[in-house]
């Protein structure tokens, strides 16, 4: 379903990974465990371009795990999941 929105310039639509509320061995977690604003790369655009009209390429690329910053982006919702549209030069 998110290969069906392809961002533009340098944007990356990114899936945030959700820490597992149970270790392997069964063990719940607690609520106020530290969450990891992490991601994974879905979908990334061609890349901006400078000045002289080049074009500087994205330097991620799909399948990508990164860390997202804690405030910003662009929530996209595409049937039941939720998305989010980062700038290149916004993630970690």
């Amino acid at each position: 379903m998110a290969k069906r929105l392809i961002p533009t310039f340098n944007r990356i639509l990114v899936e945030k990974i959700i820490p597992p509320s149970k270790t392997n061995t069964g063990i719940l977690l607690p609520e106020k465990t530290p969450k990891l604003n992490s991601g994974k790369v879905v979908v990334v655009g061609p890349g901006a371009r400078d000045k002289d009209c080049k074009l500087i390429p994205v330097t991620l690329k799909e399948g990508d795990t990164v860390l997202l910053p804690e405030y910003g982006g662009t929530e996209v919702k595409l049937g039941e999941k939720e998305y989010f549209l980062y700038r290149d030069e916004d993630i970690m």
